[in-house]
């Protein structure tokens, strides 16, 4: 019993986090019917911005989070006005090739500027605290800091979109971009707040991820992926759908430790000798596969 709350536990406090990489993915598709392939790099970039500025300016990583957020909203604007506006005008295949491209080029520029060396950030005030709260359930204090940020970033997210003026313009391009131009809605102008929002949010991901996951160059096609998932099973467009999915999508990569206490209740020798955490990500690629093939919407999706 121990193993199965310790897993079930990992499972949605790293669920939290995916839920909030995959927000400015679906934000994104949701207002404009884009896919962008570059999610992953703007979080890896979120990634080196806390750590580089955790280690010149010598404050805790977590104080970093506002500053990547920041960097992460001018890069999404940046990118919407001096690039991706422009491939909206083309068919969707442009579309998908010009984002891939956008994501190859910001991999390759952060490859040239840092290496290509794993790193991590070793100081910090939670860095190497837990909580043991019994019944195998041990909570690392990075993690558990990051579930709880998470969740009040995403619920800032959903408040700004709901309950505010500019939140309900982003919506109502989200639905008929054509109405809301005729309505008085400056949709250029929400297009670009639309790819601001998806930055930060995924870059202020990347900002809680680093204090207990190792950066690369190379990391951001992990978190596409993972984000891909989440967005196919909350449903494209769907802000709740992408929380729920994302707990989802973090239970499936503690799957190794629901099997192993599985082998250990029934007894069977040859599950105990299956090695499931190498394959815990292949899990969430076929979950995702599944989706896309028998409910295509998503659990939660809204955006015909």
């Amino acid at each position: 019993m121990e193993i199965l709350a310790g897993s079930l536990s990992a499972g949605l406090l790293i669920g939290m986090v995916f839920a909030l990489v995959a927000l400015g993915l679906t934000i994104i598709f949701g207002v404009m019917d884009i896919v962008n392939f570059a999610h992953g790099e703007f979080l890896m970039l979120g990634m080196y911005t806390a750590l580089l500025t955790a280690q010149a300016t010598g404050v805790d990583p977590l104080l970093t989070i506002p500053f990547a957020g920041l960097v992460g909203f001018l890069l999404g604007v940046i990118c919407y006005l001096g690039f991706v506006k422009y491939l909206i005008r083309g068919p969707m295949v442009a579309q998908l090739l010009g984002t891939f491209g956008l994501m190859l080029v910001l991999r390759n520029l952060a490859l040239f500027l840092f290496g290509s060396e794993d790193r991590t950030i070793h100081e910090g005030i939670l860095v190497g605290q837990s909580f043991d709260l019994g019944m195998g359930i041990i909570l690392p204090a990075t993690k558990l800091a990051a579930a709880f940020l998470s969740v009040i970033s995403f619920t800032a997210v959903w408040l700004l979109i709901n309950r505010t003026r500019i939140g309900k313009a982003l919506m109502a391009t989200a639905l008929n971009a054509q109405g809301a131009r005729y309505m008085g809605i400056p949709t250029e102008r929400m297009n670009a707040f639309a790819w601001g929002i998806g930055g930060a949010t995924v870059t202020m991901a990347g900002a809680l991820l680093v204090n207990f996951w190792s950066v690369t160059p190379y990391v951001g096609l992990l978190f596409t992926m993972i984000a891909f998932a989440i967005v196919a099973l909350g449903g494209f467009g769907s802000i709740p759908g992408a929380f729920f999915a994302g707990l989802i999508v973090g239970l499936i990569t503690e799957l190794p430790g629901i099997w192993d206490f599985i082998a250990e209740m029934t007894g069977f020798d040859w599950m105990a000798s299956v090695p499931m955490t190498s394959f815990k990500y292949t899990w969430v690629y076929l979950a995702y596969f599944l989706i896309m093939l028998i409910r295509p919407r998503g659990l939660f999706g809204w955006k015909h």
